[in-house]
This record gives structure tokens, C-alpha cells and sequence, in this order.
């Protein structure tokens, strides 16, 4: 019940680490060198007078913790304003901010721990500063001491050691850009001055909690420039508590005039989840009485008894054939349950081990991922009774080899004129607009698959709307078609309506290229035509893409009608399956929805247990000044499988992708633009070779 509230946490936004205030590990306010653990995603929430603060904060690598930071300046008034908006001495900005630390040297029983790190690296500015800091722990108190620029360089300062390189480094120049969002490189470390700031913490096992005290160099000068405090102290003290499973709880006196409140949640994004267990069924060795089959299975056939138990399994037997001269089966199968892919695995050679004739010694699986073969696995099989082999049985049993087809199947599923529908609950979330930070939709979305032959499916999804705070108070205000920035007239006007609707085929030119074609009503804005293919050679880290659409842009009240505005996107893509801690890299070159040109960059980091996260930039011909606020196109995405909250196991999860803010330009068509990449990234090579274990059958 606790994973499923603290997934609810992850998804409002409301907000095991030191979460404060900052995002990044720190003590209240003042930055630690203390990284959390490898792959630790976790939402923070901080409240005092000067500011409500929203973090994400991941660790990307064992050394290295990134941070997405949201600022509602002087939360007490109500008017809100962007940077590049005139101010009568008000303080009411809403803020966007990445920041980065890095560990140096790793603590050890004599030395400390030493990180560098920068706040506000590509933002407005308002939170600027660099810092080098210092911890190390005795028992069970921690300390901490560092020197820092920008922000933190206000009080306790002396002069900048680093002017005597180079005398640019005494001048720090404004950072941010005037639109915000571009990155500070010209003020990284730079100033006449820099500051000391430290402290300790305290851990009381016995209860659980931190005892915290800091002193801090950030005077706090723009705050009180702004009004919204008198006087800044630099002293600063808390309590913080420790729930199970990363949550956390902070009550602090900051700055010797103001309460502060602060609580987090976390999430193992690397945690494998356990081998999931099958909910009881009648099987067809039960007979058909007790299994009650379909009236076109026959028991008396192993093929109809393998996709019986397959079907019950949440498995899609598609075909198969015997070749008994080589004592070999070959089977073709789709995975519709196992957010793991070698869980699949393991279940279908455990009925497998059941149902084939005992003189099948090889099994041949081919793993059809929607529609495309992407890998084939071959079993030896050692034992041919009914009997499972022991856990301890040797790996090499399993080969992984290229994708095949089967030529003349002696058994086939007729898949035609299928019709799957499911229906839910769902939101939608927009963040971060200055007039109102969280608006929402809730709606009951009703999604639906026609398979219509083995390539070929109908997909529509469709939304009836319970509750909308959406509204049209301020104006797409860009220099550009407006590909995206009106989208809230498709959340108003079109409240209830059609999300997509569209025709598409998914199939293999070769073991290595692989394609889909669709046609339709594509999403929320726009219909239209397109393909992607995709060149995947086995093994190989590098696979490379291509993307084209001929869109039309939608009405607003989300029915057939269409709008004047057409558009021809096309990218040429790269893609790379690096070998450093499961992190892949995109690279797509071409045309985007306002007929802009340029490139992305995509980062992310995929696990085989379906959870992903990243981030990525784009970069066009459009100006900085034509883009407006924000001057290029940039966010992060996560995915969270729900097999990680829920009992069984499920391939859905939550996607979320956060824009700091949404503009026209680098705008692409959503999922229609590297999706073959990534849909194949859960039956990948590694992701087979990394699991062997968990595939063997028992």
C-alpha cells in the first residue's frame, strides 16, 4: 500500500536521501558532497516564505546526480510574471532550473569526500552558483564545509583564488539569457569573491531522524531586494525524519526569520522486481471439463494445448512448427503481460515443457515484439519429461540468436477481426505556467485495438471528460506557426473527444530492418500519413533510422474536422546502445512541425525492468528571440513500469514528459519519432544476455 501512495506522490507532483530544500544532496540549504544511490529517482517539495520549491532529483551514475528545480518565488503574491516581464519591486517569478554535481574523489577511512557542483545551469539564473564541498563523516556525525561562487559568495567571502589564472575570472557576468534557458558558461566560477558555508548532521538511529545545522553564504540579496524578507541570518536549523522505503519529512528555522516544511519521496529505478507469479488456472492437462476451452481448441493437439495454457499466461502463441528429424520445435509468441521479457521467456519454455512430444530436444523461440520478430532464443532441452530441470542447470542451455521467420508453419493463430478494449482513469498534467502552476484534466480514456490481419491493427483512443481546470487565459504569444503552444484549445474546446484513431502495420523487410506505416487521426493535434523504419543489425550497438509525415493539423473540438495548417516533417536518425551504465543516445537531423530545421539529442537511461529516464535538447534555425521563453526546446522523461506497485506483472507504465516550458519551436509528432528504437528496447540483445537466470525454465 505505501509503494502504491508513494507512486501517487511521483504523479501529483506533490512531492532515501538527505531531501531538502535544493534537490540535490545537501544539509538544509547548503550543498553536501553526498551522492545518493545509483539509480535513485525521487520528487521533493519545500516550503518557506521566500519560496515553494519543487526537485527532481536523479543520480545518473554513481558519481554524478542531476536536478530539475521549480521555483514559485514569494508564493505569498498572487501575480506571477516570467523573467523578461517589467516588476514594480514585487517579487512574483516562477522559475526553471537544472543543476549538476559531480563527485571528485570518493570518501575513504582517512580522506573526505570531495564534489563540485553548479545550481542553475541552464534557467533564468536566480538560483546561480557554483560550489566545491567537502564531507566526512565520524560515527554517526557527518560534516560538512565548502566554498562557493555566485549566490553563494555573499557573506564570509574573500577574494576569488581562481583571478590569479586568469582576470576574467573576477567578473561574473548576468546569466540566463533574456528569455532564460540558456546556459551560463560565461559565469561558471567566476566573481571577485567567493564564500564559506558548512555543517553538521546528526543521526539518531534509535528514532530515525537528522538533527541539522548549517551555516549558509547565500545572504539571500535578491530576496530581500524584492521585499519578501527584512533580514537574512546565516544560520539555519532542522529536524528531519525517516520513513521506509526513501520518504522523508524536514521541519527547519531558516534563515533566523522563517519555518520551513519539506518532504520527499524516492524510487529504485533499478530495482528488479521479482519473478512474477501466475494466478492460478485450470490448465488444458486438466481436461477440457475443468479448463472449459474455446470451442475451436482441441485437446487432443499439443499446439491447441500450448496456447491455451500460453493465453492464460497472458501469452500470444502465433505459430509454430516440428521438425522431428532435428528434434527441434520452432515457436513463435508475443509477449502481452511480462514487463520482463526473459520472464516471458521462462514461461513459455516452462509449458513448453509440458506440451511438445518428449523427442523435441531444441526449442526455438522467436520473440514477435507488436508485430516485428526481433530475436530468436534456442533452449537445448535436457530434460524431456514433464519434470523441471533445478535451478542450478547451466546457462549456456540458452543461445541467442538473430531473428527468423517460419517458412511453411505446420501450425498457425488465425488472428483476424480481434477486438481488444480497456478503460481507465487517466489525467493530464501542465505544469509550470505563470498564472496558474498545476492545471489538470481527469478523464475516463477508452483505448482500443482491431486486429484486423497479423500486420495490420486499428488503434483509437478516445477521452470523456469528468473534471478540466484547463483554460485559455493567456495566448499562444509566438512568432511561429502555432504547432503546440495552443494546445490548450484542444483541452477546452475539445475536453471529450477523439485522442487518436489510425491504421498501422508493423512487419520486418530483413532480420535487421524493420518498418511501421500508419495512417489517421495520429494524436491529440495532429492527422495525417507516415513511416518509420529502422536498421538494427543483431549484436550491434549502433542502429540507425528514418522518419517521415505529411500532417494535417487538427480542430479544436478533437472530431474529424481539420485545420488549414499542413506540414512535412522528416528526420534521419542514430541511434547508440552505449556499455556505460545502460545509457542510450539519439541523435535526429531534420524538419519539425513549424517547418524549422535542426537537431535532437536524446539521452536516456533504460533498465530491463522497464524503467526509463532522460532528457534532450533541440536545436533549430529559429532565434532564440523567435523562440521566446526558454530559447531552445528541452525536458526530461521517465517511465515507470506499474509492475514496480502492483502485485503481477504488467508491460503498461507511467510516461511523463516535463517541458520547462511549451513553445513552437523543435516540436515534433509525439511517438511517432524514434518509437521502433525504443519499443524494441526491452527484447534487446543485453537485455536477454543480462537475464539468462531468470529465463531458465523450473
Amino acid at each position: 500500500m505505501f509503494r502504491k501512495s508513494k507512486i501517487f506522490l511521483i504523479i501529483i507532483f506533490c512531492s532515501d536521501a538527505l531531501a531538502t530544500d535544493m534537490g540535490i544532496s545537501r544539509l538544509i540549504d547548503i550543498p553536501s558532497s553526498r551522492m545518493d544511490a545509483d539509480g535513485l529517482l525521487r520528487l521533493s517539495h519545500s516550503k518557506q516564505k521566500i519560496a515553494d520549491i519543487t526537485n527532481f532529483t536523479y543520480q545518473a551514475t554513481p558519481w554524478l546526480q542531476t536536478n530539475f528545480r521549480y521555483t514559485i518565488f514569494n508564493p505569498d503574491n498572487k501575480i506571477r510574471r516570467t523573467i523578461y516581464e517589467a516588476s514594480d519591486r514585487i517579487d512574483g517569478l516562477n522559475d526553471r532550473s537544472y543543476g549538476i554535481k559531480l563527485r571528485l574523489i570518493k570518501e575513504g577511512q582517512n580522506i573526505p569526500e570531495i564534489s563540485i557542483g553548479a545550481q542553475d545551469i541552464i534557467g533564468t539564473g536566480a538560483w546561480s552558483s557554483e560550489y566545491i564541498v567537502v564531507s566526512k563523516k565520524l560515527n554517526n556525525l557527518d560534516f560538512t564545509l565548502g566554498m562557493g561562487w555566485g549566490r553563494l559568495a555573499e557573506r564570509s567571502s574573500f577574494s576569488n583564488p581562481l583571478k590569479n589564472i586568469n582576470d576574467n575570472f573576477s567578473i561574473r557576468k548576468k546569466s540566463g539569457g533574456k528569455r532564460g534557458g540558456e546556459l551560463r558558461s560565461n559565469s561558471f566560477f567566476r566573481g571577485d569573491q567567493i564564500g564559506l558555508f558548512g555543517g553538521f548532521s546528526y543521526y539518531y538511529p534509535k528514532l530515525n531522524i537528522r538533527l541539522i545545522a548549517e551555516y549558509n553564504s547565500d545572504s539571500y540579496s535578491r530576496e530581500r531586494y524584492f521585499g519578501t524578507i527584512n533580514d537574512s541570518s546565516p544560520y539555519s536549523y532542522g529536524i528531519e525524519w525517516r520513513g521506509s522505503e526513501g520518504s522523508s519529512f524536514m521541519l527547519s528555522h531558516q534563515q533566523g526569520n522563517q519555518l520551513g516544511i519539506s518532504f520527499s519521496s524516492s524510487i529504485d529505478s533499478k530495482e528488479q522486481g521479482k519473478i512474477p507469479k501466475i494466478d492460478p488456472f485450470y490448465s488444458s492437462l486438466d481436461g477440457a471439463f475443468k479448463a472449459k476451452p474455446q470451442k475451436t481448441l482441441n485437446f487432443d493437439k499439443w499446439y491447441d494445448r500450448l496456447f491455451h495454457d500460453m493465453e492464460k499466461s497472458g501469452l500470444l502463441l502465433r505459430k509454430a512448427k516440428l521438425i522431428p528429424n532435428d528434434s527441434q520445435a520452432i515457436i513463435e509468441f508475443s509477449n502481452l503481460r511480462y514487463n520482463m521479457s526473459a520472464d516471458s521467456v521462462k514461461r513459455v519454455l516452462t509449458l513448453s515443457q509440458l506440451h511438445l512430444p518428449r523427442n523435441i530436444r531444441n526449442i526455438n523461440l522467436i520473440i514477435n515484439e507488436a508485430g516485428i520478430r526481433a530475436m530468436t532464443l534456442r533452449y537445448f532441452r535436457s530434460n524431456s519429461s514433464k519434470s523441471f530441470v533445478k535451478a542450478s542447470e547451466n546457462y549456456s542451455n540458452i543461445t541467442i540468436l538473430p531473428p527468423r521467420e517460419i517458412k511453411k508453419s505446420s501450425n498457425h493463430t488465425d488472428l483476424f477481426r480481434t477486438l481488444n478494449i480497456d478503460m481507465n482513469l487517466a489525467t493530464k498534467f501542465q505544469f509550470f505556467d505563470p498564472d496558474k502552476p498545476l492545471k489538470s484534466q481527469i478523464f475516463l480514456k477508452i483505448n482500443t485495438i482491431f486486429n484486423l490481419t497479423d500486420n495490420w491493427n486499428l488503434h483509437g483512443s478516445f477521452a470523456v471528460n469528468l473534471k478540466n481546470n484547463f483554460d485559455l487565459n493567456r495566448d499562444p504569444n509566438s512568432y511561429l506557426p502555432f504547432v503546440r503552444t495552443d494546445i490548450n484549445k484542444y483541452l477546452v474546446e475539445g475536453d471529450s473527444g477523439i485522442d487518436s484513431l489510425f491504421f498501422e502495420r508493423r512487419g520486418s523487410i530483413s532480420e535487421n530492418t524493420h518498418y511501421r506505416l500508419y495512417a489517421g487521426i495520429l494524436e491529440l493535434m495532429y492527422s495525417g500519413i507516415g513511416a518509420e523504419f529502422i536498421i538494427k543489425p543483431f549484436k550491434s550497438r549502433l542502429a540507425y533510422g528514418s522518419t517521415v509525415n505529411f500532417l494535417n493539423k487538427r480542430g479544436y473540438k478533437r472530431d474529424f474536422e481539420l485545420d488549414h495548417y499542413k506540414v512535412a516533417t522528416g528526420y534521419l536518425s542514430l541511434y547508440y546502445a552505449t556499455p556505460f551504465y545502460n545509457y542510450d543516445l539519439a541523435l535526429h537531423f531534420g524538419s519539425y512541425l513549424a517547418k524549422d530545421k535542426g537537431s535532437t539529442i536524446e539521452v536516456r537511461r533504460s533498465f530491463d525492468n522497464g524503467f526509463s529516464i532522460g532528457a534532450f535538447a533541440t536545436f533549430t534555425n529559429v532565434s532564440s528571440a523567435d523562440f521566446g521563453e526558454g530559447s531552445f526546446d528541452k525536458g526530461i522523461y521517465f517511465k515507470i513500469p506499474f509492475d514496480s506497485i502492483s502485485k503481477g506483472s504488467s508491460k503498461s507504465s507511467l510516461s511523463t514528459l516535463i517541458r520547462p516550458i511549451q513553445r513552437d519551436g523543435g516540436q515534433f509528432l509525439h511517438n511517432f519519432r524514434g518509437k521502433l528504437w525504443h519499443d524494441l528496447r526491452r527484447v534487446r540483445y543485453d537485455s536477454f544476455g543480462n537475464n539468462k537466470k531468470r529465463m531458465i525454465p523450473k
